[in-house]
């Protein structure tokens, strides 16, 4: 049986160059559980836990746990910079839509 939880969460990991050590102290857990998400299956997360490893991650938790529609994580990124975009000031919010318009120019 497949842990695609697990599975993110390791490769994930390893591209931040974490190790199980410093995303449990970055996420408040236990290296063991850490290692249990990566390993047992089925794994048994917390929602608050996971809520911190997906942000240490810098991905959703749909992304995490996704595993049918199989979300890539850069749409994982993209909505995480949406959710963030909507709690922006106004103002801040035009000068980011005037900075994209300006980009799509210099194609």
């Amino acid at each position: 049986m497949n842990n695609a939880l697990g599975e993110k969460i390791r490769r994930l990991r390893k591209e931040k160059k974490l190790t199980l050590d410093k995303l449990a102290e970055l996420t408040s857990s236990s290296k063991s559980y850490i290692w249990e998400l990566e390993n047992k299956n089925p794994p048994r997360p917390s929602a608050e836990k996971l809520a911190k490893i997906a942000e240490q991650l810098e991905v959703t938790l749909d992304y995490l746990l996704d595993d049918k529609r199989q979300i890539t994580k850069e749409d994982a990124v993209d909505a995480q910079f949406y959710r963030e975009y909507r709690d922006m000031e106004p103002q801040t919010k035009k000068k980011i839509r005037e900075m994209v318009k300006l980009w799509g120019r210099g194609e």
